[in-house]
């Protein structure tokens, strides 16, 4: 998808970008991208109050940044000297994929008699969710420690892994040194807030049998509303 950004820290640049992220959390994709870095840097650090999702979303990306938890590689946005973010050149012509003309989003066009529709239909299907749908979401990024440099770390993420339950979804994971030849994994993961405890989530199943065989403990680094 090439996504195109003109214009982005003017009023109408704003309330259009507020309201292409009123039913998502990210620029592209399921999770933070490198799509999210180049709009964010783009923005002013000022950003009104009174644009909810653009700020919701600003804040959240700031976070991740802080915490390393912004991992994806995106799908090919990059940002001109004009301020305005396009397809990639070169990423296009490596991929060289089948576009449909609905795909291209200029978030910050004029919007059409097409688009007009479903844009109401998007924003009355959220507000009819209420605020549960937008403050019940959460994405927490996790330290999980082995207990010494043997530890298989392949078995230790396919321990975390295992852990399935409602309202859980697993992300991205690296591993990271600490020290004398050990590394500790870390792991992305949105929660519904109302189906999922992050302590019991640690205590109940990543710090006992059969997960703490390969894990010694879990921190929480960041916990952010989606």
């Amino acid at each position: 998808m090439a996504v195109v950004l003109s214009n982005d820290n003017s009023k109408a640049g704003l309330q259009k970008l507020n309201d292409y992220l009123l039913t998502r959390s990210y620029i592209t994709g399921y999770q933070a991208s490198k799509d999210d870095m180049a709009v964010f840097t783009a923005l002013t650090s000022a950003l009104p109050s009174t644009y909810v999702n653009v700020t919701r979303w600003y804040d959240h990306i700031s976070a991740l940044l802080r915490s390393s938890g912004i991992m994806a590689e995106g799908e090919g946005v990059k940002v001109e000297a004009t301020c305005s973010v396009s397809s990639a050149p070169g990423v296009a012509q490596q991929k060289a994929p089948v576009v449909d003309e609905d795909d291209d989003v200029d978030l910050f066009g004029e919007e059409t008699e097409e688009e007009h529709p479903a844009a109401e239909a998007r924003a009355a299907a959220v507000k009819a969710s209420g605020k549960k749908k937008e403050s019940g979401k959460s994405s927490v990024l996790l330290d999980v420690k082995p207990w010494d440099d043997e530890t298989d770390m392949q078995k230790l993420e396919e321990a975390v892994r295992s852990v399935k339950m409602e309202g859980l979804l697993w992300g991205a994971s690296k591993l990271v040194p600490v020290g004398y030849g050990i590394k500790k994994m870390q792991i992305m993961m949105a929660i519904v807030d109302d189906l999922v405890s992050v302590d019991s989530l640690i205590e109940d199943h990543l710090c006992t049998e059969p997960a703490n065989e390969y894990i010694q403990s879990c921190d929480i680094v960041a916990f952010n509303k989606i």
